[in-house]
């Protein structure tokens, strides 16, 4: 005879690592603090203008009038 299991038990387990996964993925997303925000986008800024002031065409969209 197999071994008896409370599924009551397995089911809460299962709902407790899906929220284990969840705070983990949420802790990426938002655990930067807006100081650390602000100053990657502003660097990406810098850098991506200073990639387009390296460009030897006009692009063709008349982007610059």
């Amino acid at each position: 005879m197999g071994e008896v299991i409370n599924l009551r038990q397995v089911r809460k387990a299962r709902a407790r690592a899906e929220a284990d996964a969840q705070a983990e993925t949420n802790r990426i997303a938002f655990g930067t603090p807006k100081k650390a925000k602000t100053l990657q986008q502003k660097r990406k800024a810098l850098e991506e203008t200073r990639h387009e002031g390296h460009r030897l065409e006009e692009p063709e969209d008349g982007a610059r009038d």
